[in-house]
Parts: C-alpha cells; sequence; structure tokens
C-alpha cells in the first residue's frame, strides 16, 4: 500500500501564490501512480553518460562530495568501445558501492553504414541492422556479463526479445536487467506495454511527455520508467527539474536521471574528448543535487527506493516459444 503522503501534489511557490489568491487548479489524487519498486519507495537515481573508468571515478567522488545518493551508472558508447579491463574496473567499482552498472549494447544503426539514418526522417534508426549487428549485440552482452555487468541498454526490440529469451535460458544471468534506451522511448501506453512483455525491466520515455501521459502509462504498466529530468540536446534539451516531485507523483516506480544540456554530444567516446567527459559528467551529479534539493524544498524528497536495491519486480511477458 502507498503511503498517502508520498502520492500527495506538491507544486513549486504554492503556498505563496495562494496567499496572493492565485492558487492553481486542484489535481486529481487518481492521477497518482499507485506503482512502487519492490522493496519500497518510488524513486531512484541514474547518472548517464559516464563512458569509462575515468568518468567513473569523477561521479563517485563528486557524489560523495555532494552527498548525491546514487542506484544506477549508465554508459552510452558501447560495450564494445571498453576493453575487458575497462569494463571490469568499472563494474568492480560500482559493485563496491552497491551500484548498479549499465552498459550500452551495439552496433546501433546510426553508426552502422545504412544511408537512411542521415536523410531527413531518420528512418532506420537506433536499429541493429541484419543479423551480424544483432550478433555483436549479443555477443557485448555475453562479454559484458561475464565481466560483471548486470544491466544491458538495448536500443532494438529485436535484441531486446533476444536477449530477454538468453537470459530465460540461461545463457544470461537471470538476475541481468535488460533497459530500453532513451533513444527508441516509447511514447504511448500500448507501446510502453509491448516492450515490457519483450523483456524490458527498465524503460526510458522522451522528456517531453506530459504529465497526463504518465498518468495514461502507469494504468497499463508499473514497470520502472526511466526519465531525463534535464535531456542532452540531442534528445530536446528539456529541463524539468521544477516539475520533478509530480513527475515522481505521476511515474513511480521512476528512474531519475540528471541529463545535461547545452553540452556537445560524446558518443562514442575517446580519449580525444577526455576534459569534456570529465567536465559534464561531474556536473551531471551537481545537476542531480539541484533536484534533490528541489524535492526537499517541496516535502517530498522521501520515498526513495534504498540504496543497492536494482530488480523491477514481477512483470509481464510474452510466452517465450519452446
Amino acid at each position: 500500500m502507498t503511503d498517502a503522503s508520498a502520492t500527495a501534489p506538491r507544486r513549486p511557490g504554492e503556498q505563496t501564490l495562494t496567499a496572493l489568491g492565485m492558487s492553481a487548479p486542484a489535481l486529481d489524487p487518481a492521477d497518482a501512480s499507485p506503482h512502487t519498486f519492490p522493496g519500497g519507495g518510488r524513486w531512484r537515481t541514474e547518472i548517464p553518460s559516464c563512458e569509462g573508468p575515468e568518468a567513473l571515478a569523477v561521479v563517485l567522488k563528486e557524489a560523495s562530495r555532494l552527498d548525491v545518493p546514487i542506484h544506477r551508472i549508465s554508459q552510452g558508447s558501447g560495450i564494445w568501445m571498453l576493453t575487458d579491463a575497462e569494463i571490469t574496473e568499472m563494474a568492480e567499482a560500482t559493485a563496491e558501492r552497491d551500484i548498479e552498472l549499465c552498459l550500452f549494447t551495439g552496433p546501433r544503426g546510426t553508426w552502422d553504414i545504412g544511408g537512411s539514418t542521415r536523410t531527413d526522417s531518420g528512418g532506420a534508426g537506433l536499429r541493429a541492422r541484419g543479423h551480424d549487428a544483432v550478433a555483436g549485440c549479443v555477443e557485448d552482452a555475453v562479454r559484458a556479463t561475464e565481466l560483471g555487468v548486470k544491466c544491458l541498454l538495448v536500443a532494438d526490440e529485436g535484441v531486446l526479445w533476444t536477449l530477454h529469451r538468453a537470459r530465460a535460458a540461461g545463457l544470461l544471468p537471470a538476475d541481468t536487467t535488460l533497459k530500453l534506451s532513451a533513444l527508441v522511448g516509447p511514447v504511448n501506453p500500448a507501446s510502453f506495454a509491448v516492450y515490457e512483455q519483450l523483456g524490458a525491466d527498465s524503460i526510458n520515455v522522451p522528456s517531453d511527455l506530459t504529465l497526463d501521459h504518465l498518468t495514461e502509462i502507469r494504468r497499463v504498466s508499473a514497470t520502472p520508467m526511466d526519465m531525463y529530468i534535464e535531456a542532452p540536446d540531442d534528445l530536446g534539451g528539456y529541463v524539468r527539474m521544477y516539475e520533478v516531485a509530480e513527475l515522481i507523483r505521476r511515474g513511480a516506480p521512476l528512474y531519475l536521471k540528471f541529463g545535461l544540456s547545452k553540452a556537445p554530444g560524446i558518443y562514442p567516446y575517446g580519449h580525444h574528448m577526455r576534459e569534456l567527459t570529465l567536465a559534464t559528467a561531474k556536473e551531471r551529479v551537481r545537476r542531480g543535487r539541484l533536484a534533490l534539493d528541489l524535492l526537499a524544498r517541496h516535502g517530498a524528497d522521501g520515498d526513495m527506493a534504498p540504496l543497492g536495491s536494482r530488480l523491477p519486480g514481477d512483470l509481464s511477458r510474452f510466452e517465450i516459444p519452446s
């Protein structure tokens, strides 16, 4: 049962505006998501775009300095851009702190030779083109999990279903979680539910979804939702920090992703982008502190999921053919 205080509407400046006769229309209590993470809590945190061990070290140091709790750290360039030693170092550093590490499977369409992704329509998007691309994603998944990684980022529904089947068959560890990329995030309840059925344990949704859209999704699925509170420019550059309490109320269980607008893209990362990558990694943690401070000022900073929790709970899946 969800604590009523955790689902109570909270709005920035509401007390002052009410005193001035400018109160907003009452919010509907029925809009609140009834769902929580297994083990309790309605929100977790994620620091994205952490591209290697050096950036990870910056994130961990800054999180300690600013007292920013972290449930998950994710990477965007891809498993294939990291050496075994780098993956192992990242896996060990996050495991020591009970933080989930999520690495991106590849290859994906935007870095392929297919010309359609470079047209105005962006056709084919991030999907894995052909059998060999799917095989490359599977190889990434096997390699990463053998090195201790427990969460895999996926940007193709066929790859998602394939990795879910591999997990069910024991070819990947049973506690591996599959996270759908923000680059292909669903924008309606029907597609969100399909990705759950295909094996997603955590689903990124675009940061331009309305609050009503989140409520609609929560009426059909309890799968953890990931959302950039501040989105990178190539995902719209939206900054929704002042809505963070209401995003949690509508979208729980919700991962708060602390991205960064007005920053150049860093994928695929290499040492030639070192200074930018380390600087933006540090600033993402600071953005997290700002969002958490806002939650505290609104009296909505309670009900965080316990640190170290990472599993999604019981979800609905398509039947896997024998």
